[in-house]
C-alpha cells in the first residue's frame, strides 16, 4: 500500500510539471505570458478539469513560498540605502493607494445592500494586490529596476506590511466589538517587535561569518541549504511573530543585499523561486471552484468587473494625483487591478470571525482567483491599445543644413570611441541620435549631438551626408544598420560608408548592402584578450603575435568564402577543440613558429 502510495505522489508531481512545462512556453510564444500559461494549466488539471488533484489549497500552500522567495531576491537587489530613498513611495504612494482603494471598494458592497462589516472585508482583499503576479509580470517586461517599477514594488511593499493590522482589525470585527486586552495587544507588538529586531540582528553580525565559514569548507551543496535556510528561517520567524512571511523573507534579503555572498545566494535561490512560482499559479488555477461560479455567477460576473473597474479607476486617480504621468498611471491601473493571494489569509479569518459565511468565502475567492486570470489579459490589451511611447524632444535641436567631415549615425559607447581620434586630428563631426534622452546627456561631456533617426533620407541630407567624406554607422540595432547602409549608398553612392558590425551574419548583411568596411564591434578587442592569454601563459610577445595575425588571414579568407556562400562556407577553416586532429595540428603549427622564432633569434645574435 505504501509503494502504491509513493507511486501516485510521483505521478502527481510528474502531470504538475508536465502541465507548467507544456502550458507556459505554448502561452508565451503566442503572446499571452507565462503566468496565463500556468493559471490554464491548472484549471485543466484540477478538480474541475481532468481530476488529478483534489487538494489544490495544499499545494498553494506550498507552493506560497515561491512568492517568499521572490521577494527574497528582489530584496537582495534593494539596499538599505535605496531602501530608505524609497520610503516616500512605500510609506506615501503605498498608504495612500491602500486608503482610498480601501474606502472605495467597501463602498461598492455599501450600494449593492451588504453589510458595512461585511462590504470593507471583501473590499479589502481586493485592494491588496498579487505580489506574485505582479513580480513576474515586471520581470517579462524587463520593468524590474526601472522608476515606474519601483514605485509598484514600493506599494506591493506597503501591502504586505498592511496585511498585519488589517488582520487584526478583521479578528476585532468579528468580536463583535468588544475590546481587546491591552496586555495582549502589547504582547503581540512586543512579539512582532522582537522578531524584527532578531532578524536585523542576525542579517548584520551573525550571517556573513556563517557564510564566510560555509565557502571556506568548499560544499557547494552546503551553501544552497544555508541560503534556503536563510530564506525560509526568516519567512517562518516573521509568521510565527504575526507578520508577513513575504516581508520576513525580503527583510532578509534586504539585510543581505551589501554582502559578498549576495550573487551566490541569488543564483542559488533563483531554481527554487522558478519552480515553485510556477506551482503557486499552477494551485491558483486549480482552485477555481466552478460550481460556486455556475451557482452564484451573476454575483461573480458583477463583482468583478465592479472590483477590479473601480480599483483601476482608483490606482489611476492616485497616481495622477501624485503627479504620475498618464502613461504610467495606465500601466499601474492594468497591472494592479486585481486582488491578490493575501485575500485568501484575510477571507480565512474573516470566515472563522464569524463575518463570512462559506458561501459567501468561497466566491469572493472565485472572484480574487478570476480577477487574477484576467490580469494578463488585460495587461496584453493595454499593450496592444495605447499607442507607443512618444519620445520627449523638448528643446531638442534636429539636423539642418549641418556640414561636417565625417557623419557619425548612432553616438553610443561605439560611436564615441570613434570619435576621439578623429576630433583630435581635427575633423568637423556632424554628430546624430535617435535616443532622446541620450541627446540631452551628451551636452554635458561637450557634444553638440543632432536627434534624428538615420534610417530617414531626409534626416541624412539635412545632417549633411551629401557633402560628407565618410558615413560612419554605429549604432546597435543590426536591422536598422543594414538599412541605414542601404539607405546611405542608394542615396550617396560615392560617399565611403563604414559600420559597426554586430556579429559574423551581421557583417555578411553590411557587406551585401554595400558598405566600403566593417567591423564585428568585439573582434579587436578579442584578439588582444587572445594575445595577452599567450603572454600570460608563457608564450614570447612574437609568438603570440604571430598566431594572432595567422588568424587575421584565415578569418579573412573564411569570411570572403561566407560572403559568397553564406555562413557555414567557411566551416572547414576554424579549428574546434572537439577532433584530435586539430589539437594535433595546432601543436605542430606552435612548434613550427617556436622553432621559426628560435632561427630568427639565433640568425640576429
Amino acid at each position: 500500500m505504501a509503494v502504491e502510495g509513493n507511486a501516485n505522489d510521483l505521478a502527481q508531481v510528474v502531470v504538475l510539471l508536465a502541465a507548467g512545462v507544456a502550458a507556459a512556453p505554448i502561452f508565451k510564444r503566442i503572446g499571452l505570458g507565462s503566468v496565463l500559461g500556468y493559471l490554464a494549466a491548472g484549471l485543466v488539471i484540477g478538480p474541475f478539469g481532468l481530476g488529478a488533484f483534489s487538494d489544490p489549497q495544499a499545494i498553494i500552500h506550498i507552493a506560497e513560498l515561491g512568492v517568499v522567495m521572490f521577494l527574497f531576491i528582489i530584496g537582495l537587489e534593494m539596499q538599505p540605502s535605496r531602501l530608505w530613498s524609497m520610503r516616500k513611495d512605500i510609506f506615501g504612494l503605498g498608504a495612500l493607494q491602500v486608503i482610498i482603494c480601501i474606502g472605495g471598494l467597501t463602498m461598492i458592497g455599501v450600494v449593492f445592500g451588504y453589510p458595512v462589516i461585511f462590504s470593507f472585508v471583501a473590499g479589502t482583499g481586493f485592494v491588496l494586490t498579487s505580489t506574485a503576479i505582479v513580480m513576474q509580470m515586471l520581470q517579462e517586461r524587463g520593468s524590474l529596476s526601472t522608476l515606474k517599477g519601483q514605485r509598484i514594488i514600493a506599494i506591493l511593499l506597503f501591502e504586505d506590511l498592511a496585511i498585519v493590522p488589517l488582520l487584526v482589525l478583521v479578528t476585532f470585527l468579528g468580536a463583535g466589538g468588544e475590546e481587546v486586552a491591552m496586555s495582549e495587544r502589547l504582547l503581540s507588538f512586543g512579539i512582532a517587535l522582537a522578531a524584527t529586531v532578531a532578524l536585523v540582528f542576525a542579517g548584520r553580525y551573525l550571517l556573513n561569518p556563517l557564510f564566510r565559514l560555509l565557502a571556506a569548507s568548499g560544499a557547494r551543496e552546503v551553501m544552497t541549504a544555508a541560503a534556503l535556510l536563510v530564506v525560509l528561517g526568516s519567512a517562518l520567524l516573521m509568521q510565527v511573530s504575526g507578520l508577513s512571511m513575504a516581508m520576513g523573507a525580503f527583510l532578509a534579503g534586504v539585510l543581505l543585499s551589501e554582502s559578498a555572498f549576495r550573487h551566490q545566494l541569488e543564483a542559488d535561490i533563483e531554481p527554487f523561486r522558478g519552480i515553485l512560482l510556477g506551482l503557486f499559479f499552477l494551485g491558483v488555477g486549480m482552485a477555481i471552484d466552478l460550481s460556486v461560479i455556475a451557482t452564484n455567477w451573476k454575483i461573480v460576473v458583477v463583482g468583478v468587473i465592479a472590483y477590479m473597474l473601480v480599483k483601476a479607476l482608483l490606482i489611476y486617480s492616485v497616481a495622477r494625483l501624485v503627479g504620475t504621468c498618464q502613461r504610467e498611471a495606465i500601466e499601474r491601473a492594468a497591472l494592479m487591478a486585481q486582488g491578490g493571494e493575501f485575500a485568501f489569509v484575510l477571507y480565512s479569518a474573516a470566515a472563522t470571525a464569524g463575518i463570512l459565511n462559506a458561501e459567501a468565502n468561497a466566491v469572493l475567492t472565485a472572484m480574487i482567483i478570476i480577477s487574477m486570470i484576467l490580469t494578463p489579459l488585460m495587461v496584453i490589451v493595454h499593450d496592444r491599445v495605447m499607442p507607443a511611447a512618444k519620445p520627449n524632444t523638448d528643446g531638442l535641436e534636429l539636423p539642418e543644413n549641418v556640414e561636417g567631415s565625417i557623419l557619425i549615425i548612432g553616438f553610443g559607447r561605439f560611436g564615441q570611441i570613434v570619435s576621439q581620434p578623429l576630433l583630435a586630428r581635427g575633423y568637423m563631426l556632424s554628430l546624430i541620435d535617435k535616443d532622446a534622452d541620450f541627446v540631452r546627456d551628451a551636452a554635458d561631456f561637450g557634444f553638440k549631438v543632432y536627434y534624428g533617426d538615420g534610417a530617414r533620407s531626409e534626416i541624412l541630407h539635412a545632417a549633411g551626408a551629401a557633402t560628407a567624406r565618410a558615413v560612419l554607422i554605429c549604432v546597435d540595432d543590426k536591422e536598422a544598420a543594414v538599412r541605414i547602409a542601404e539607405i546611405v549608398k542608394h542615396e550617396f553612392p560615392l560617399v565611403p560608408v563604414l559600420a559597426r558590425a554586430f556579429d559574423r551574419g551581421h557583417a555578411i548583411d553590411l557587406v551585401k548592402a554595400g558598405v566600403d568596411y566593417q567591423i564585428r564591434e568585439t573582434y579587436e578587442s578579442a584578439l588582444d584578450f587572445s594575445e595577452k592569454v599567450l603572454a600570460s601563459v608563457g608564450e614570447r610577445q612574437e609568438i603570440a603575435e604571430s598566431l594572432v595575425e595567422e588568424f587575421r588571414d584565415v578569418d579573412a579568407e573564411r569570411f570572403a568564402m561566407e560572403v559568397v556562400g553564406g555562413i557555414y562556407a567557411g566551416r572547414s577553416l576554424v579549428r574546434g577543440n572537439a577532433s584530435p586532429a586539430d589539437l594535433v595540428a595546432a601543436r605542430t603549427a606552435r612548434e613550427r613558429a617556436e622553432r621559426e622564432a628560435r632561427e630568427e633569434a639565433e640568425q640576429d645574435g
